[in-house]
């Protein structure tokens, strides 16, 4: 079948109005495609306020608990020193109470005492030895190592103390060497362990202080 010319023109009408739907069709695209693309900047935009406001909370809250950190450290700083100084000032005050005492019970086990000196000091190849009393006598050199609290692990240090002495002290290396440890209280067993080292024990008796040692102890000569 031959087609007329208006057969070609009824196509060429049918192809303009695909061509135009096409268009309309493009355009439609087009523009949801902007307002997605717009929508999705604008969540983005949102997004990121969103988590600048955060960042900015999080670096508040972390300076301020970078200063409390800080203000805290410095609270117990503050008390460290206090408590330091008054644990310094409370044995100062257990020396002045236990050498005086040396004087007397010492004498009582039959070491008289001619001198009783407080914090001696001695430096030996960048080393320090101090020993809080030191009682002597032309025969004996008596160490007395104070504390508040006398614990197991001070009358293990105090006897590494004693096994120096000489060395620090060689003025009083003909002497016989006696220890002795004091304290107002005496923990886990502390006492006892020093007694079975040899060791003289002091402690409060009273308003004075007082060998916990019976008679018939005899100390070790270091």
């Amino acid at each position: 079948m031959t087609a007329t010319i208006d057969d070609v023109w009824a196509i060429l009408a049918e192809v303009t109005k695909k061509q135009a739907e096409l268009v309309e069709a493009q355009k439609e695209t087009k523009e949801l495609l902007k307002q997605q693309s717009q929508e999705t900047d604008r969540r983005f935009k949102e997004t990121e306020q969103l988590l600048k406001q955060q960042s900015e909370e999080t670096d508040r809250r972390f300076k301020e608990t970078d200063r409390r950190f800080k203000q805290t450290d410095k609270q117990i700083s503050r008390l460290s020193k206090e408590i330091g100084a008054l644990g310094g000032r409370w044995g100062r005050f257990v020396e002045n109470m236990v050498a005086p005492a040396c004087e007397t019970i010492f004498a009582s086990r039959g070491i008289p005492v001619h001198q009783v000196s407080q914090r001696v000091k001695k430096k030996l190849d960048h080393k320090t030895l101090e020993i809080d009393i030191l009682v002597t006598n032309e025969n004996h050199v008596l160490a007395v190592e104070i504390k508040s609290s006398l614990s197991v692990e001070d009358v293990k240090e105090f006897i590494e103390d004693l096994k120096e002495f000489r060395e620090f002290f060689p003025e009083y290396h003909q002497k016989q060497l006696y220890g002795a440890v004091a304290g107002i209280e005496l923990e886990g067993g502390a006492d006892k362990y020093a007694y079975r080292q040899g060791l003289y024990v002091l402690t409060q008796a009273g308003e004075t202080v007082g060998i916990v040692n019976g008679d018939s102890f005899q100390p070790k000569s270091w």
